[in-house]
């Protein structure tokens, strides 16, 4: 587990972002792919409230992360569950 802290990327990310990260990640041990799209929806919306915003590279980044140790096919969910919220998220800014 944790592997992912020695992603370079992971250096160049904000402290606090990095806390929501690490939060999040601990919170998804051992979930699986369907469990995972609601923990990352409430981090991204929880760091919205207070004023963090989350890149597009950054985003990619903690996905690659909770997919971790998956099973194809929970990948495959991840990836889905994530597409659905992005549509839902964007309808929403119009």
């Amino acid at each position: 587990m944790n592997e992912w802290m020695n992603n370079p990327a992971m250096k160049n990310i904000d402290p606090i972002k990095l806390e929501l990260i690490k939060m999040a990640a601990a919170q998804t041990s051992g979930k699986s792919g369907s469990e995972l799209a609601p923990i990352m929806l409430a981090l991204i919306t929880n760091a919205n409230k207070k004023g963090i915003r989350f890149s597009q590279e950054e985003i990619t980044l903690i996905l690659e992360i909770l997919k971790e140790g998956k099973s194809p096919e929970e990948r495959e969910q991840i990836d889905r569950t994530v597409n659905m919220t992005k549509s839902v998220l964007n309808k929403k800014k119009v």
